[in-house]
């Protein structure tokens, strides 16, 4: 089990705290601009959102490193520059605040696309991002299986779009580990929004890659049975809980996922994933207590 030990001073103690990770998505506020590839084939990194933020993704190790968080994902579109020298820098900021780069998370791209043209561009685009995670020292990098539309069915091995996703996905793991990266897919958007499309694509994966459970992307009422029907897979959690109107965390309910991922003798990092108004820091801090508390 991955654990990392910090002093609190406040108790002048030692406090066994599990593997904690922290998504750039989680203080997307604070780093202001978000970026997208130039389309000229380039390392050049276009802002699409330009707004400013309070510190940069270079800052991001370090402060970190203050709430005892040793594993960062980094979202592909917060980026700013994919050149040498940049990635070069990212990974001395990692190294001197003793952070390790869990995951990059590929937030685009269709390995379904009905188009073929298209699809193609999206794998080689994919696989252009899973390049930069190997050159940033990234163990890991998560790929979306797809936005194609698929109904729950007994029969869905054989479901078309459900085979294309792990055919181009363990293409994308065999690719990754030559870059020492692997590859992971969420349930997140179209093609996994239900958990059975999902594990008949790890079924045809063969452990080819892993899976990233993220709390917050069922919604209905099967939502933690769907959960617990996926979280035997995981290899890492999105923990993220809900809130309520007035910005307070939904408690029981993040309680009960943890719970769920316990029971499931999960036993990677839980990423925490703050999505609430008011201080970012603040938040994923608060996460951060509750997860210590309630995965032991």
């Amino acid at each position: 089990y991955c654990y990392m030990i910090y002093n609190r001073k406040r108790f002048s103690q030692e406090i066994i705290m599990p593997c904690t990770a922290l998504s750039t998505w989680s203080i997307h506020n604070a780093l202001g601009p978000i970026y997208r590839s130039a389309d000229d084939g380039s390392d050049r990194m276009i802002a699409v959102r330009d707004e400013s933020g309070v510190m940069t993704l270079l800052g991001v190790p370090a402060r970190m490193a203050l709430l005892g968080i040793r594993n960062l994902e980094i979202c592909h579109f917060h980026f700013p520059s994919v050149a040498n020298s940049y990635i070069g820098a990212l990974r001395s900021a990692l190294e001197k605040a003793d952070v390790s780069l869990y995951s990059i998370l590929i937030d685009a791209g269709d390995i379904t696309h009905p188009n073929e043209s298209q699809r193609e561009a999206d794998l080689a685009w994919i696989r252009s991002w899973l390049d930069i995670a190997g050159r940033c020292g990234a163990t890991h990098a998560r790929v979306i299986a797809g936005e194609a539309e698929v109904n729950g069915s007994s029969e869905l091995i054989d479901h078309p779009a459900v085979r294309l996703s792990a055919e181009n996905l363990t293409a994308l793991a065999a690719y990754g580990k030559d870059q020492g990266v692997k590859v992971i897919t969420e349930n997140f958007r179209k093609l996994t929004r239900r958990p059975e499309p999902l594990l008949a694509i790890l079924g045809l994966c063969e452990g080819a890659i892993g899976l990233c459970a993220d709390f917050g992307n069922y919604h209905d009422a099967s939502r933690y049975n769907d959960l617990a029907a996926i979280l035997p897979h995981a290899t890492s959690v999105h923990a993220k809980p809900e809130y309520d109107a007035s910005g307070g965390m939904e408690r029981p309910d993040f309680i009960r996922c943890l719970n769920l991922a316990r029971d499931a003798d999960f036993d990677g990092p839980y990423s925490l994933i703050f999505s609430g108004d008011g201080d970012e820091w603040q938040g994923v801090a608060g996460i951060r207590d509750v997860v210590a508390t309630h995965t032991k």
